[in-house]
């Protein structure tokens, strides 16, 4: 890669978590389904960043088919893409750990959200995960779009009942 290449990249990434900074962000009306904390730059809360389902819903949403190691068939899963919701809350950091509702943890690079598109996934072909199906959140990379993440690195990062996403150096 040209280091050219590479600054423009640098440069879009940092664009891209820093454009949206300047909105406030909204306290969630409903039910709190995701919080975000660690190195922010934007909080509605103490702890950081919390959001309800329709806060999650607002963002633009992407959506893709793919199949996983953990349904027997392609599935849709529809959400904001991680990166969105980094920039949300103005992430200023390197690293993010993923926390589930049964407190497994992974860690993954920020730049991973940055060159793939990651999708914060809240449905699940075009209906809402119960927790007993991965839900309510589910970090899906999108697996058959690139052969590099049919892997267990990739697998082992996408974190189902997601309910915190704190943001390392």
């Amino acid at each position: 890669m040209s280091i050219a290449r590479r600054h423009f990249m640098v440069a879009s990434a940092t664009l891209a978590l820093v454009a949206p900074a300047a909105q406030a962000l909204d306290r969630p009306k409903g039910r709190v389904v995701l919080t975000v904390t660690g190195r922010i730059g934007i909080r509605n809360a103490d702890k950081g960043a919390e959001f309800d389902m329709d806060m999650l819903a607002a963002l633009p949403q992407q959506s893709f088919s793919t199949k996983t190691p953990w349904h027997a068939e392609a599935r849709k899963f529809t959400g904001p893409l991680l990166r969105d919701v980094l920039a949300a809350v103005d992430a200023q950091g390197k690293n993010l750990r993923a926390i589930a509702l049964n407190d497994y943890k992974v860690d993954l690079p920020v730049g991973d959200a940055l060159r793939f598109n990651l999708v914060l996934a809240r449905l699940m072909d075009d209906k809402p995960m119960p927790v007993r199906d991965r839900g309510p959140l589910f970090i899906v990379y999108p697996f058959d779009s690139d052969e590099v993440l049919r892997t267990e690195r990739y697998y082992s990062r996408s974190a189902w009942q997601l309910k915190t996403l704190d943001v390392l150096e």
